[in-house]
């Protein structure tokens, strides 16, 4: 598999939430959520699961959005934040009841310490997608190949520092969120030595 084989969705919501990244994120951020959706989507081909790509892109794009200043709640864990944030954008763009609910899910799905795909496809995939970009979570799952091509065309940057700065101030704030728990159960160190920086 490589990165040809993984076209990003062009449809006008997948477009609106690239603005809305470009807009909010920091380049780093940007380009971790559009490795999230690629590592998730190369993940659904492999295991043969059946999803929305659409859905999972926006998902994908917008996860962290929560943890900028001009989404970020002093009550709601980040990822519950990100994903209201969500569910207001697929409003917008006028997808269902129920595809706004699974934008949100999705989200904070990818916080949980695991997903079950039966139950959730696209919470699974970026689940296991931002484990490994963020922790360098089962790395060996994707295709080395895959992993250089990726990782040349959206680089870390200098995401493994931004976003530490953000998971502890998350953690200091809120430290009974799934962020405090990251944090107490050591995911900074582990984000220091994603095998994804050594490259």
């Amino acid at each position: 598999m490589h990165l040809d084989d993984l076209p990003l969705p062009d449809t006008p919501a997948a477009r609106a939430a690239v603005e809305v990244a470009r807009r909010f994120h920091s380049p780093a951020f940007v380009n971790h959520g559009l490795r999230s959706y690629l590592w998730a989507a190369a993940a659904a081909r492999t295991e043969g699961l059946a999803v929305d790509d659409e859905l999972q892109f926006v998902s994908a794009v917008l996860h962290d959005l929560g943890l900028e200043p001009a989404f970020d709640s002093h009550t709601l864990p980040f990822e519950e934040a990100g994903g209201l944030v969500a569910w207001v954008f697929a409003a917008g763009a006028g997808w269902s009841d129920q595809r706004r609910d699974r934008a949100a899910a999705i989200i904070v799905a990818h916080m949980a310490d695991s997903v079950d795909p039966a139950v959730d496809a696209e919470g699974y995939l970026l689940e296991i997608a931002t484990g490994l970009d963020i922790s360098g979570g089962n790395p060996e799952a994707w295709d080395e190949e895959l992993r250089a091509e990726v990782l040349a065309a959206y680089p870390r940057l200098t995401l493994a520092d931004e976003f530490l700065v953000c998971l502890a101030d998350q953690a200091a704030r809120k430290p009974h969120s799934a962020a405090g728990a990251a944090v107490a159960s050591g995911l900074p160190a582990r984000l220091a030595a994603n095998p994804l920086d050594r490259r």
